[in-house]
This record gives C-alpha cells, structure tokens and sequence, in this order.
C-alpha cells in the first residue's frame, strides 16, 4: 500500500522516518500538565493542575509569511521554526496570558526527514524559549500544491490567564507610560518587500553588514518576550500589551489602548537595528512609511501607569531585557511619531 501511496508522490516511510527524528526536540517542551506523549489523534492537556481559580484561554495561530522563501533558498531550516512560535506565543501574551502549550502544521512537497527535523528542532526551540509544551502537528507532503523544495509552517497556541487579571486595554489612562522591549531585527514582517528589495537590487545575501552576513541577518528569529514578560506581570499591574509585527508601530500600538484614546511616540532613544536600516536605505523608504512596514526596534510594547515605569523598566531589564521608554499615551486619537 505505501508503493502506491509512494507512486502517487507521497512517501509514508519518509513521514514516519521524520516524526522519530521529531521526538528527541519535543520531548525537551513537555509540561506536568500535558497527558500521553506525540502521536496521539488528539492532544490533550490538563487544566485542572494550573493553580487558576477562573482560567480563561486564549488561543493565537500565525505564519511565518515570506520569510520562508529565505529559509528555503538558503537551506537553512533550524530557526524558522521558532518565527512560527514566537508570532503566536508573543500574541496571546499580550493579554496576560501563559502559553501553555503549541502545535504545528508543517506542509510540504515532498517529506525529507532531516528538513522536516529541522524545522521542528525550531520550533521545540522557541516552545522551550516560552515555557510552553509541543504536544502535537501535523506533516503533509503535497507534491502536487507546493513547488520542488517548497514548504509552509504555521502554529496554533493556547494560553491561560486568571480572569481576574485578563488584560485587554481597558485600564489604560490618559497619561500612561509606553515602554518598548527590542527587536533583534526584521522579526517576521514586511518580507515580501524585502524580498523585492533584495531582487530589484540584485544584493548578494552572502555579503556583510558590519561583520555579519545579510543571510544571517534576514534569519534571525523573532524575539520570544514570553518569560521577561511573565516577571513583570508578577510585580506591576500592567494595563496594555502589543505584540509589533505587521503594520509596526502604526498598526499595533494603538491597538493597546482604548479607542477614545491615543499614543505620542517619541523614537529618539530607539535604536533601529542596522539591518532595517540598511533595508530602509536600499529601499529609499520614507521614514513615516518605515514605521509602518517595520518593528523599528520595538517588538513587543507594555502600558502602565507612570508611577510604575521606573519600577517595569528595573524589572525587565532584570530579566535581560534593554527596555525603553517609547511615549505616552494621549487624549487625542491615533498615534503620533516624532524625534
């Protein structure tokens, strides 16, 4: 039966091959709370062990976008993996949630088991960055959908947050104090133009930027804030949490607060990493649209009251953080950016 599944471009020896390979990654994120191991129909978690009195989920699913093709052309299948975590992990921890656990779905044109392990070694990689449990995905080789090496990754986690302390903006006050905690780069966002960039410029990936290859660079994954963040909520009552990733700072900060409110971002103690600048350079972007396209060197933004700034900005920076203080939020709508 597997020689005419095989035949028809679907190699089941090869799936199998690859979920042994999976194993030795995740089993590394397993939690008390998880019940049974990989390879179960359906995995299942047990609520009952969190000490929640009024546990509410909360549950975040994302891609990696066009990051991929980078990945792919590069052969480079390691980090992506934690990209994929992190753009649901860093989500639902906008509410005060703890990720508790993740699953991925990984499809591709044809199952090569040391690819498909890789990818996974990621994403056991970015589940350990965030304390949450692997416990379960799907592979799907579909020769006929994706291209000669082609593949796409996308995951689904939950989280849980005592009601009580649900955060959803609604405390946010005229005057509140916005901190940003830093990107390590691109992130997963805005590489569709990047990509066209790269081509219409005809760039060298294996050529460098103050020491450091482009490739390097354009890989480097998205920032996990899950476990700085988690010390935080410990000790402050924080008011409001955005995630930055597609639309930067015009998009998401606003998001933070209520509608009848605002933000006045001040970006002159930001420091933008050198590869969103050279991309802004290569690209002649105007420097408003940038804050747009990009996370600037801000990825993830917390809300609180100002007498609790100097206290958060302690905290995270405990935590190995290099907080900023970012803005204010306002009583006029939308958002302003300036020096």
């Amino acid at each position: 039966m597997s020689e005419v599944y095989k035949r028809a471009g679907v190699d089941i020896n090869a799936g199998y091959e690859a979920v042994e390979g999976m194993k030795g990654h995740v089993k590394k994120t397993m939690r008390p709370e998880v019940i049974g191991g990989l390879g179960s129909f359906g995995a299942a978690f047990d609520l009952s062990k969190l000490s929640l009195e009024e546990p509410v989920l909360v549950s975040g699913t994302d891609g990696v976008g066009t990051k991929l093709k980078l990945a792919i052309d590069s052969g480079r299948h390691d980090t992506i993996g934690i990209d994929a975590v992190a753009m649901c992990v860093n989500d639902i921890l906008t509410t005060g949630a703890e990720p508790l656990f993740f699953l991925d779905y990984i499809a591709v044109n044809k199952v090569h088991p040391k690819q498909v392990a890789d990818i996974v070694q990621g994403v056991a990689a970015g589940c350990e960055m965030s304390g949450c449990a692997l416990i379960g995905g799907e592979t799907a080789e579909m020769g006929d959908m994706y291209g000669k090496g082609d593949y796409d990754i996308a995951g689904f986690s939950v989280g849980a947050v005592e009601k009580s302390k649900h955060i959803d903006g609604s405390g946010v006050s005229e005057g509140d104090t916005i901190i940003g905690l830093t990107s390590s780069g691109v992130h997963s966002n805005g590489y569709s133009l990047v990509r066209k960039l790269i081509a219409d410029n005809n760039v060298d990936l294996n050529s460098t930027l103050d020491g450091e290859t482009l490739i390097d660079l354009l890989l480097e994954p998205t920032r996990i804030y899950v476990k700085p963040v988690q010390a935080l909520l410990e000790k402050v009552d924080v008011h409001a949490m955005s995630h930055i990733t597609g639309g930067g700072f015009i998009e998401n900060i606003p998001r933070a607060v209520p509608e009848h409110l605002g933000v006045d971002i001040s970006v002159g103690d930001i420091e933008i990493p050198k590869i969103i600048e050279y991309l802004i350079e290569l690209g002649d972007i105007d420097r408003d649209e940038a804050y747009n396209i990009f996370n600037m060197g801000i990825g993830f933004v917390v809300v609180v009251n100002p007498e609790d700034a100097e206290k958060t900005l302690d905290i995270l920076t405990e935590a190995g953080e290099s907080p900023v203080v970012i803005g204010e939020v306002t009583e006029r709508k939308g958002i302003s950016i300036h020096e």
